[in-house]
């Protein structure tokens, strides 16, 4: 009869117990490990707000400073403020990335200003992105960092194909999306201002400064250079902001020849296009290479099918479905 009772008492409390605290349905780890698998609502949700908040402020003052700069004009500033926010709140190396990209590309922009206005057509003082540059040199990556954020719930992570196949192969993307962007661009900056001749990278000829899809040595070199500073950013940012194993961490340190190749193959590939898809010209009236034909233009090269805008896109898709799959292979 004691047993009788005592069973009940027990079941009574467990009844009890289950009525207030709301039970998982199923666990695949023990029991006594089953409610560590369920994250604290609360502090996930503070974590986001705290991050967040300081996205939206780091993001309002670079953006207020890049317009007053003319990095950017106000539309520019407008879009960057919400890429840049969606990569810091999902994520401080994602942050890093762009940030490196945009600060070094900005710079390397104002650099030898009076020789780029005698040879870009299109030149403008300090740069002054729109929205459509914004847009195309880091939409997607938008878009990549956004659906990691959803699949890691803001913890950073390593690159590792066996445990986040897919994470790796996403993280992959993004690297090789700013290590395009920024290979490309500092060998347009810089290869414009060497005394070298740019040829042709179809044909090898030599070509006016300026043409779509000329190329020189200090340009590529510069396109190496630029993918490695995106490697190296995400390596030491890792070394802070991520937790893997010994072997997993130290493989990392291969993120920085990959990028490095990621960004002379993303400005090759920006060469190849320009040269084929875009138009070149040289106008006598005002001469210069122009992206035009017209009645006082020659052609030089390319189609009149890409706009510089699309040349970037396209480059930069390629760039990151190569890198998302040497990624998840090679890690």
């Amino acid at each position: 009869m004691g047993n009788l009772v005592s069973a009940q008492s027990n079941q009574f409390n467990l009844e009890s117990i289950s009525h207030h605290i709301s039970l998982p349905k199923t666990c695949s780890v023990p029991p006594s490990q089953c409610f560590e698998s369920f994250p604290q609502t609360g502090t996930t949700m503070e974590t986001f707000l705290n991050q967040t908040l300081i996205a939206v402020l780091i993001s309002s003052l670079i953006a207020i400073r890049s317009y007053r700069r003319k990095s950017l004009n106000f539309s520019g500033a407008v879009s960057g403020f919400i890429v840049m926010t969606a990569h810091i709140a999902a994520g401080s190396r994602f942050g890093a990335l762009l940030l490196v990209f945009f600060f070094t590309s900005s710079k390397l922009t104002k650099v030898g200003e009076e020789k780029k206005r005698r040879v870009d057509a299109d030149f403008k003082e300090g740069g002054q992105r729109n929205w459509i540059q914004v847009l195309s040199n880091s939409g997607i990556a938008a878009v990549l960092v956004v659906i990691v954020w959803k699949l890691t719930g803001q913890q950073d992570k390593c690159l590792d194909s066996k445990e986040l196949p897919l994470v790796t192969s996403l993280i992959g993307g993004i690297l090789g999306h700013y290590c395009c962007c920024n290979g490309d661009t500092w060998s347009s900056e810089l290869g414009v201002l060497s005394d070298e001749q740019p040829r042709l990278i179809t044909t090898f000829k030599p070509v006016r400064r300026g043409t779509n899809g000329g190329v020189t040595k200090a340009g590529l070199l510069a396109a190496v250079a630029a993918g490695s500073v995106i490697g190296l950013t995400f390596v030491l940012f890792g070394f802070f902001t991520a937790t893997c194993t010994r072997d997993i961490a130290l493989k990392q340190l291969l993120v920085i020849p990959i990028s490095a190749i990621a960004g002379l193959c993303g400005s090759l590939i920006d060469s190849l296009l320009g040269a084929t898809l875009q138009f070149s010209g040289f106008c006598s009236v005002r001469n210069k290479v122009v992206g035009k034909p017209g009645p006082t233009v020659k052609k030089i090269s390319g189609l009149t099918i890409l706009d510089n805008n699309a040349v970037n896109l396209v480059s930069i898709l390629l760039t990151s479905l190569l890198t998302s799959i040497a990624c998840k292979y090679i890690f």
